[in-house]
């Protein structure tokens, strides 16, 4: 069934529904220079969202391939500042690719007015803003600073969160989605129970908003793990060790990134004939909740 019109005034929703979408997750200025050929390449492939991190030192959620990144795009010269004018020239440009931009509150935001920073990223074209490691006591003042620039808010929350935070995530997440991080850890790495054992965390937030939007990010790599994030529920995947340990390949033997990153998404999303149901950490593909045959794909 088509995706809905949106209604005058309303935007367009970040991820269609009836599928499985994708959102990558890249640090901006990793390679540098690149974003704009990057962010082209997921365009034309029809990628819904580019999480976009402005880069920040040390990160205790991020494994070594996030963090080599942060450091050379930050060893480029790469802020806050010169992220938002990327954004400026590039959104105007992008035909159905949505930015969400991430920013570290201590690295980036702490000495900033919330309310300008909320107008400034929205003038950018960025379509959400998600604060990395915000202070709970800090928390409604950039929610209303965000509600009065009209730039929703990805919001986070684990398997193991409480079900006050769980409300909480779903219920501001209204016009982005919940971050569901799949487990305790670093980027890059798999819950030890598998995708699959978020289905009752991902009905918990449907339960507390009804038609909020769930994405599931953290050791997402494999055909296995893509498969199983559908037949949890969530409305999209969130690709981010992997695509970034691509393009670090990529850069390091000369090669294009932009077409390493053409090559990479194809791969995650050929399709492929139904398979039969699959056992537990099988690489073959799953039919989702919603009817959608997700295929399986193999991440290098």
């Amino acid at each position: 069934m088509p995706e809905p019109l949106p209604r005058d005034g309303e935007p367009e929703p970040l991820f269609r529904t009836g599928e499985l979408g994708l959102a990558v997750f890249l640090n901006a200025g990793d390679p540098p220079g690149g974003l704009a050929d990057l962010a082209h390449t997921l365009d034309e492939a029809g990628v819904e969202v580019l999480e976009l991190a402005v880069p920040f030192p040390n990160s205790p959620t991020d494994g070594p391939v996030i963090r080599r990144s942060a450091a050379r795009a930050l060893a480029a010269g790469t802020t806050l500042d010169t992220v938002l004018a990327e954004l400026a020239d590039l959104t105007p440009r992008l035909r159905t690719l949505k930015v969400v931009l991430l920013a570290d509150w201590s690295h980036s935001l702490r000495h900033r007015d919330p309310a300008a920073l909320a107008r400034a990223v929205a003038a950018s074209g960025a379509r959400a803003l998600l604060v990395h490691a915000l202070p709970p006591r800090l928390r409604a003042t950039w929610q209303h600073a965000l509600e009065q620039a009209g730039l929703p808010q990805v919001t986070t929350c684990y398997p193991a969160s409480t079900p006050e935070t769980l409300t909480a995530a779903a219920r501001g997440a209204a016009g982005a989605y919940v971050y569901l991080v799949a487990h305790y850890g670093r980027s890059g790495t798999a819950p030890g129970a598998g995708h699959r054992a978020l289905a009752e965390t991902v009905t918990a937030l449907r339960e507390a908003a009804p038609g909020v939007r769930v994405a599931v990010g953290f050791g997402v790599r494999t055909a296995a793990d893509l498969d199983a994030v559908a037949a949890a529920g969530a409305d999209a995947a969130i690709v981010g060790s992997a695509a970034v340990a691509r393009l670090e390949q990529a850069h390091r033997e000369g090669r294009d990134t932009a077409a390493d990153l053409r090559a990479f998404l194809t791969d995650l999303r050929t399709p492929r004939p139904p398979q039969p149901a699959d056992a537990p950490g099988s690489t073959t593909g799953t039919t989702t909740p919603t009817g959608t045959t997700t295929p399986a794909i193999t991440v290098s």
